[in-house]
């Protein structure tokens, strides 16, 4: 099979506060469309990609360049869904479509409490919530009519969201 434009696959970001719902939304999507799943999270921590690590929130800081040196020749092949919660740093060429998990509060801090998280670092991660940080990040960071927001409170939501996904890849591809 040769490398024609139709055998492209465009690069997707999934973003949304930790507890959002963005792995399990990945997971899916990347078996479903046959796409490479980049959870940055995992990549870092497997790599050393961290400068150091904040005692007061109880995590390790990415060391943003030596991730972007990591990805750069696999996000140029196409079909990657990158999975991270945050998107600020990322190159705007890197990505076809970006999508936000929200989350409300009382269903965030439930799952964020469950995966043990300190009060300051829970506290934080609400804030953020709250302000719809991410969110605004990502339009900042990205041209609005690739930024879209998804639902990740409930499965039905993650259901809605799988194919919102899909169906702008449907799009993409007749494009």
């Amino acid at each position: 099979m040769s490398d024609s434009a139709q055998d492209v696959k465009p690069n997707i970001l999934i973003t949304g506060t930790p507890g959002a719902g963005k792995s399990y939304l990945c997971e899916r999507l990347a078996s479903q469309l046959k796409f490479e799943w980049l959870d940055c999270s995992k990549i870092a921590k497997e790599n050393n990609f961290v400068e150091e690590y904040d005692e007061e929130y109880d995590c390790p800081i990415l060391d943003e360049e030596k991730l972007m040196d990591h990805l750069e020749p696999i996000m140029a092949k196409g079909g990657n869904i990158v999975e991270y919660h945050g998107c600020d740093f990322f190159p705007e060429r890197w990505f076809q479509a970006v999508f936000v998990v929200t989350c409300p509060n009382t269903t965030l801090y439930d799952r964020l409490k469950d995966r043990n998280y300190n009060e300051k670092k829970l506290s934080s991660n609400i804030q953020c919530e709250i302000f719809g940080t991410i969110l605004e990040e990502a339009r900042d960071s990205y041209k609005s009519d690739i930024v879209f927001e998804l639902k990740g409170e409930t499965k039905a939501d993650a259901h809605t969201s799988l194919k919102t996904v899909k169906n702008w890849y449907g799009m993409w591809k007749r494009k």
